[in-house]
């Protein structure tokens, strides 16, 4: 019988391919189908549940995709959690949510992970509606403290007894708001605990059997009742007891990075390792106790169990499909340039070309291909960590100084900084470039990453301007347009590749606020923001109509598109984005404006959020595919079609 540790040691590039899932690979996890048969469970089978549940992890994300390394890394976590604390009764919250595979497995859903983040599957994040253990929707980092602070107020409120822990790892504590968090819960009066999930750190000597021992007394009932009988004693002499306080912090700062978190009001724990379980399971046990705030840091190693993803956790962190017993592997044809390393090419040539360049992340620097600018540029790249407040008002700075900025963030981060973006940016006007990357749908990271809302809250901006690239070339070109502006531009293109255009080398720019008309047809016109002018213009073959590629939402090209509007007797336009407050919405203001009155139909993201799925799947669902677009056509205007009429010359 294949176990867990064959699986998982099986690292020879030439080792037989694993066998698909089956019921004889995992006997002692199958018989768990909610937390309460964990439970149940003796303590000495904990350590194979830890193992067949690693395994199973490994293997159902090598079949699906999804998130791997932080998954393999809260295995021994998760399953402590489960055994000492009641769920669904106490509440754990999951900062993030993308390492939650195992929580999900334990708590019911293990039969339903070969559909994880696939349409009408388990979402790769945890969701409310999705299971009664998942207590609160995260995927946004650095929330966790904040939500698990309200339970447990919210349980002292209403008078009922319950744990409210909050996991979150050592990136999303770098958030502002998770030490908003922490202020707060430090001077509330409630039971909460926060357990940090560092795995960015090795476990050092002094952290192994003596830290085990200094955190088991340290989470014990006999030290919490001799700490404060001391402090009651020796209140009365307080020179002694300032004494005895600068005594305990001295001897616990030896071992722990403890003074930071006791400022905030917590009674600190650890480090200790996260993968061993008589040291989670006993410090667990002994916190369950503990009244008022607690934190308790525990060391975990991302793609732990797996070589392969221990020695590269960024290749490994969010995979397509592969073969666990071979590993990630190179595709046999190249595949086609994305998006993204459109953007990290041109970051480095224009970096080149221009040293007042300087580039900034919120932790994003692999996901927004700017490895390469950093390698070449140094001192001009900057990684502020998961703070994107922080990222959009530094870079404000920068830009006083008569630097020039680009910001890399992915659409759906920026709605966080979207008060500095305001007051910060454009009120002072300055010449900040965001390249929003994962612009409308993404696929199979679901609603919580969508990037369907930076037209609305960008274009209602002063001085802020939006490009919408149709394609791969496109998209340098209109970064290069946008660096040569005095005040705030916003690029938008998707995750990964497009239409396959070739891009042209150099730092040419597209004219700024400019469109331009790719197929010139009969009555009615297309105007395509971004890369659905692809589908467009497949329905326009089809239908015999005008399509207007145009690049801006705003500023819009006027000129264009109120002649445009002069030579057809209708306009539809098309986007990935929102409908309301949209591209189409800017088009509509702006013939209204202008007292031109045309049939106008709009196509874009409808007033719902959209789940998780395969992404052109998702397109034709919303009726934004070539069909699809022909057919909202057709349902609207077909009396205007079938009339017919004499085909138009190109709009100049």
């Amino acid at each position: 019988m294949m176990t867990g540790k064959t699986i998982l040691d099986s690292q020879a590039p030439n080792a037989a391919k694993i066998e698909p899932m089956s019921k004889n690979l995992y006997p002692l996890l199958e018989t768990i189908n909610d937390p309460a048969a964990l439970r149940r469970l003796p303590r000495a089978q904990l350590e194979m549940v830890a193992a067949q549940l690693r395994a199973y992890v490994l293997d159902s994300v090598s079949q699906t995709g999804g998130h791997l390394s932080s998954n393999l890394g809260t295995v021994e976590l998760t399953v402590a959690l489960h055994y000492v604390f009641n769920a669904p009764q106490d509440r754990i919250v999951w900062d993030v949510g993308h390492q939650t595979y195992p929580h999900k497995i334990l708590t019911g859903r293990r039969e339903r992970m070969g559909s994880l983040r696939q349409l009408g599957g388990l979402s790769g994040f945890p969701q409310r509606a999705e299971s009664e253990y998942d207590d609160f929707g995260t995927a946004h980092s650095s929330t966790s403290i904040s939500a698990a602070l309200g339970m447990a107020l919210a349980s002292r409120i209403k008078g009922e007894e319950r744990n409210c822990i909050a996991v979150i790892g050592d990136g999303a504590l770098t958030a502002g708001m998770a030490f908003e968090a922490l202020n707060n819960a430090g001077v509330a009066d409630c039971n909460l605990l926060v357990i940090l999930n560092d795995n960015d750190m090795s476990i050092s000597p002094p952290v192994g059997a003596l830290n085990r021992y200094l955190a088991k007394l340290l989470s014990g009932q006999f030290y919490a009742a001799a700490k404060n009988a001391g402090k009651t004693v020796l209140k009365g002499a307080p020179p002694l007891f300032e004494l005895a306080k600068r005594i305990e912090e001295h001897a616990k700062g030896m071992v722990v990075p403890a003074t930071l978190f006791e400022k905030f009001g917590f009674n600190y724990i650890g480090p200790i390792d996260g993968h061993d379980l008589d040291s989670l399971i006993p410090t667990l046990e002994n916190i369950k106790h503990l009244k008022g705030p607690q934190f308790l840091h525990v060391v975990t190693k991302k793609g732990q169990g797996y070589k392969l993803a221990e020695a590269d956790p960024v290749a490994y962190h969010g995979p397509g499909r592969f073969d666990p017993a071979v590993g990630l592997q190179q595709p046999s044809t190249p595949a086609k340039q994305t998006f993204t390393q459109v953007f990290g090419q041109w970051l480095c040539d224009m970096g080149a070309h221009d040293k007042r360049l300087v580039a900034i992340t919120p932790a994003m620097r692999e996901g927004s291909g700017m490895v390469e600018f950093e390698q070449n540029f140094p001192d001009r790249f900057f990684d502020v960590g998961i703070a994107e407040q922080h990222a959009v008002t530094f870079a404000a700075g920068l830009a006083c100084e008569g630097l020039k900025p680009v910001v890399a963030i992915y659409s759906t981060f920026l709605q966080r900084a979207y008060d500095q973006l305001i007051h910060d940016v454009a009120i002072q006007n300055l010449p900040v470039v965001f390249a929003l990357d994962r612009a409308g749908l993404v696929g199979a990271d679901g609603a919580t990453h969508a990037g369907a809302y930076d037209i609305p809250f960008l274009r209602c901006i002063p001085n802020m301007s939006l490009a919408c690239p149709a394609d791969e070339n496109e998209c340098r070109q209109l970064l290069s347009c946008a660096f040569e502006q005095q005040h705030p531009v916003a690029v938008r293109y998707p995750r990964g590749a497009g239409s396959g255009v070739a891009v042209q080398p150099g730092l040419q720019a597209l004219p700024f606020g400019k469109g331009e008309v790719r197929r010139a047809g009969n009555r009615l016109a297309i105007l395509a923001f971004g890369t659905l002018l692809y589908p467009a213009l497949e329905a326009a073959a089809v239908l015999g109509v005008t399509v207007v590629n145009m690049r801006w939402v705003k500023p819009l090209d006027l000129a264009l598109l109120l002649k445009v509007a002069s030579e057809h007797e209708a306009l539809v336009t098309v986007e990935e984005g929102a409908i309301m407050g949209g591209a189409g919405s800017a088009v509509s203001e702006a013939l209204q404006a202008a007292g031109v009155v045309k049939p106008l139909l709009q196509l874009g993201l409808p007033d719902e959020f959209i789940e998780h799925g395969d992404h052109a799947r998702l397109l034709a669902l919303q009726g934004l595919d070539a069909a699809g677009i022909q057919a909202a056509i057709r349902r609207r205007f077909e009396p205007l079609l079938a009339s017919g009429g004499p085909a138009l010359k190109a709009v100049a």
